[in-house]
């Protein structure tokens, strides 16, 4: 029986009409998506489903809508068959589905905590100029020392290698596209997002999100998460209270996240929730993983069956 990663996206993944079928098809789905309802206070499962592209675009209704959609597919593949789990990570809000998934968390606690990180974060890119873009074809180095030399200007994501996210001021950003190009950059490409996430100017949001996650209780998991902020396998709850505050301003680590869930010899994963992007990132960081997407009902159905034909569960 192989061990599998469960991997989980972050913000961009979204679309309309995601997790609708999930809702209508699984039992377990629509339980999350009545929850998150629930908790949340409003009809985050009606965002999803027919929300337009701008509404999804806005970090306040992308991130709960996401990670709702990631846990209803989640439930949904626990629902139909148990598999072996050896690793969890997310890539930023993806995170916290990580940690449901690998029990550090219950499932109103986590639906609680992305609605504020969120809402925090929202509030920080209204009132900061900040931007992002994605840098391809240039090497991490090269692309760290660029960025020291501009004004708040920093690296939001390490996403794969030749892919690297910058984020900061916007202005500076748009005014410095050119020097990434200079330095060898294949292009560089300015991204449709509402702030400077993952940057020095989301830090008042993180220090705000610190105060509020101290009344939540993290367990202990069996289940390793690998954190965003250092990469590394962790088990401990208290330390998972303490890092995700400083992911909200800290560089995602996700390519040395990769090599270090398959340095421990797991070479199979599963991108769980909207869209493939994790599994393309999964190629380009190592061509031998194997990356299973279930994102709709219908790719559940395919998981699952290409599972049980190979009598792996």
């Amino acid at each position: 029986m192989k061990n599998y990663a469960l991997i989980f996206p972050g913000q961009g993944a979204q679309k309309t009409g995601m997790g609708k079928d999930l809702y209508e098809n699984s039992k377990a789905a629509k339980q999350v998506f009545d929850t998150a309802d629930r908790v949340l206070g409003y009809k985050i499962s009606e965002i999803c489903f027919s929300g337009t592209e701008e509404e999804l675009m806005k970090t306040i209704n992308s991130q709960p809508c996401i990670l709702t959609v990631s846990i209803a597919a989640l439930e949904a593949l626990r629902e139909e068959t148990q598999i072996n789990i050896s690793a969890c990570a997310g890539h930023s809000l993806g995170e916290y589905a990580a940690l449901y998934a690998a029990g550090a968390l219950d499932l109103e606690s986590v639906f609680k905590l992305i609605h504020k990180r969120a809402t925090l974060m929202n509030k920080a890119a209204e009132e900061t100029n900040g931007s992002m873009a994605a840098v391809i074809g240039l090497d991490n180095e090269t692309v760290i020392k660029v960025a020291e030399s501009l004004n708040n200007v920093y690296v939001a994501n390490f996403n794969s290698p030749g892919q690297v996210v910058i984020t900061g001021d916007k202005e500076e950003i748009n005014n410095n596209l050119d020097k990434f190009k200079e330095a060898g950059a294949k292009k560089v490409i300015p991204l449709s997002v509402s702030g400077a996430f993952h940057s020095p100017l989301m830090k008042q949001a993180g220090t705000e999100f610190e105060n509020y996650v101290k009344q939540f209780n993290f367990s202990n998991t069996k289940i390793p998460v690998y954190t965003n902020v250092d990469a590394k396998a962790e088990t401990k709850g208290i330390e998972f209270l303490n890092k995700l505050p400083k992911q909200i301003y800290s560089s995602v680590r996700w390519t040395q996240t990769i090599n270090n869930i398959t340095n421990e010899g797991i070479k199979d994963f599963i991108e769980i929730g909207p869209g493939k992007v994790l599994a393309g990132l999964n190629r380009k960081i190592n061509s031998e993983l194997n990356t299973l997407n279930i994102y709709d009902y219908e790719s559940l159905k395919m998981v699952v069956s290409e599972l049980k034909e190979k009598e792996l569960v």
